[in-house]
């Protein structure tokens, strides 16, 4: 998420939460197994959203803080977390000192910034030399089941869905980390299944941010796109995937011009 003050995602942020908070659950536990946050780390999440990172590693006895440039995102992650420092701001200025922080992560929020490079940047002078960046978003649309049923409603409304940007392709993220100045400790890709066990939750979740007259008008498409996906159990389970880089900052502190 880019820009200081969000509103959209502001506006969605209730229904955000409950129907998407959690499924980035697979790529935060890879997110904490590689970095080896455990107590004491000092951790600063970029782009929090609701929380659930920072909820995350504050269990597993870290310092967490949150930054993220909706409010509405800032309130929920507040509610989710009490007392954890939760910021609104941007990652393109990051409002602690040099080297403040063990680790930084952006689970699915760094692709929403204006200039990712320069935004990169950014994160490593708030990380300690030596220490780590974790980035992770959508890998590739043939990756993603959830992309068929996009597809089908970008269609429907006569549109056509956006290509593949660069981080989302293989080695997308290890040359942004390239450019910035880390040095890749890690790359893979998570495997993260949404599983919406009806057809209000399927719609609601792929037409987010939509009015009551919206989702009526496009439940036909989703829940038509999504049969393929449909279990026995009267559910659905989309297959989807994230890309992970974990990346090191320099002993020195020294960065890539």
């Amino acid at each position: 998420m880019s820009g200081e003050h969000d509103d959209g995602w502001s506006r969605i942020a209730a229904d955000w939460s409950v129907l998407w908070g959690g499924f980035a659950e697979p790529a935060r536990r890879a997110v904490v197994e590689t970095t080896r946050i455990g107590p004491g780390s000092r951790v600063l999440d970029v782009g929090c959203g609701s929380g659930e990172f920072l909820a995350l590693v504050t269990e597993l006895g870290a310092i967490g803080v949150g930054i993220d440039p909706a409010p509405g995102m800032v309130e929920r992650a507040r509610t989710l977390v009490p007392g954890v420092d939760v910021r609104v701001g941007s990652v393109e200025r990051v409002p602690w000192p040099d080297a403040s922080f063990d680790v930084v992560t952006a689970v699915n929020s760094l692709q929403f910034a204006e200039d990712t490079v320069d935004a990169l940047r950014e994160i490593v002078r708030v990380v300690i030399p030596g220490g780590l960046v974790a980035v992770a978003n959508w890998a590739e649309a043939a990756r993603n089941d959830l992309s068929v049923i996009e597809e089908a409603v970008a269609l429907a409304a006569g549109e056509r869905m956006l290509p593949d940007g660069d981080l989302r392709q293989q080695g997308g993220l290890e040359e942004l980390f390239a450019e910035a100045g880390l040095d890749l400790v890690a790359g893979r890709l998570v495997e993260l299944p949404w599983e919406p066990a009806a057809d209000d939750t399927l719609v609601r979740g792929v037409l987010l941010g939509e009015d009551e007259a919206g989702l009526e008008a496009g439940a036909a498409t989703v829940i038509e796109a999504a049969q393929r996906f449909r279990v026995a159990a009267g559910g659905y389970r989309l297959v989807n995937a994230f890309r992970l880089a974990v990346g090191r900052t320099p002993a020195g502190g020294t960065l890539a011009d």
